[in-house]
């Protein structure tokens, strides 16, 4: 089962998920990341150095979110994987808390 990059990622674009997956399994947007669930391996090692918890295993994604699987199978054939760790967006302390941010997402 794979891990799931959810709305609280939107805006803020932390990488410090990137930089412990040992499989490069992230892809990168303009604004937000995404797994790609086939290249997942299920460690479980980037969901706790996500600062705004936006990672969650398949099972224990929120039900609001529950569409993100499908987004992010979907935008991971899309976007550029990212290997390497690169700064936060510039606002994203200011966006690390606000709620219902997926009207922000920007899909390129």
């Amino acid at each position: 089962m794979p891990y799931v990059v959810a709305e609280p990622c939107i805006k803020c674009k932390y990488t410090d998920c990137v930089e412990v997956c040992p499989v490069d399994c992230f892809y990168e947007g303009p604004n937000f990341l995404v797994i790609h669930p086939d290249e997942c391996i299920d460690c479980g090692a980037c969901e706790p150095t996500c600062p705004t918890k936006a990672i969650f295993a398949e099972d224990a994604l929120p039900e609001p979110w529950k569409d993100y699987l499908e987004l992010n199978a979907e935008l991971a054939r899309k976007w550029p994987n990212i290997t390497d760790k690169k700064a936060a967006l510039p606002d994203a302390e200011r966006w690390k808390d606000v709620k219902e941010k997926r009207a922000e997402m920007d899909l390129g």
